[in-house]
């Protein structure tokens, strides 16, 4: 092959490469946990950054204890509830998943770290599913 049609071939791949749709990106996860008090329900936060070049469609979201060894699959997380999300740009999400924990839920809940399990799909259908997108602590 001669260096030209070589240096072409090579051309082509990296054009191609530089319009390949971007899969959604997550960024500045962060996970709270505030447990109940004698005053009212305790609460479970993950807020996350979604971008994609076509926007974001959802954010599925669960949290999970570490000690359960639980290997959740974004197959798993396509019938879990969903986060809300409020675009912030044409190609960017704030994504909010948010519950109250009551102080039975908060008695029965494992101790110790868990994990957040975030699956993002975007408006054109690509997906990225992180199976351990923050940590948070439950103090026993």
């Amino acid at each position: 092959m001669s260096k030209r049609a070589l240096l072409l071939s090579l051309a082509s791949v990296a054009a191609s490469a530089a319009s390949a749709p971007e899969k959604p990106a997550l960024s500045n996860g962060s996970a709270r946990y505030t447990a109940p008090s004698a005053s009212g329900a305790g609460s479970f936060t993950y807020t996350v950054d979604v971008s994609d070049d076509s926007g974001i469609r959802g954010l599925k979201v669960v949290a999970w204890p570490a000690s359960s060894k639980l290997k959740p699959t974004a197959a798993d997380l396509r019938d879990v509830e969903s986060a809300t999300c409020r675009s912030t740009s044409d190609d960017t999400s704030r994504c909010t998943y948010t519950f109250k924990v009551t102080k039975k839920e908060a008695a029965e809940a494992a101790k110790g770290t868990w994990y957040v399990s975030a699956l993002a799909t975007a408006k054109d259908g690509d997906t990225t599913f992180v199976s351990k997108a923050a940590t948070f602590d439950i103090a026993g």
